[in-house]
This record gives structure tokens, sequence and C-alpha cells, in this order.
């Protein structure tokens, strides 16, 4: 059981998407870990672009990755918008 970093109720890890800080051009950014695999402090978020609003409104991005900077979305939010696209 994990909990979700956007509405925060508890849910399988199965259900839910692990993120990790992660650097692109713009510097450092929330990247979606789909495999659980990276290296790293995470954070578990459900697969749905509310659950990121959420998360993103309350700050906990940054909060549960303990970065000391702001996270860039972007690459989790493309990531996101590609999920429900398929769906």
């Amino acid at each position: 059981m994990r909990t979700c970093v956007g509405c925060r109720t508890r849910a399988p890890k199965q259900e839910l998407l692990r993120v990790v800080a992660g650097g692109s051009d713009d510097g450092p950014a929330v990247v979606p870990d789909p495999r659980g695999t990276a290296p790293g402090r995470g954070a578990h978020l459900h697969p749905t672009l509310e659950c990121f609003d959420l998360a993103t409104r309350r700050r906990a991005f940054v909060r549960a990755l303990r970065a000391r900077t702001g996270l860039a979305g972007a690459p989790l939010e493309e990531y996101l918008r590609g999920l429900e696209q398929q769906t």
C-alpha cells in the first residue's frame, strides 16, 4: 500500500505511478518511473491528470521528493496526457 501525493488516498502499489526527481534541459523536473527501477527517492501518484493537478497545487512533489528547488512538471504531464489518449 502506498499513498498518492495528489489525493492522499491509499492504494496498492500496482495502481500508482512512481515518480522521481530527474534532470531535463530546463532543470530539475518530476519524471515518471513506470517500472519503478529508477534510483533515488520516489513518490507515488494515481496516473490521472486530476491527481497531478492536486499534487502540483499543493507543492507535494517538492515535499515528497525532498527537493530544494521547484520541480518542473512538464515531463510527467506529457506522460499522463499520453496515457489518457491511449484509453
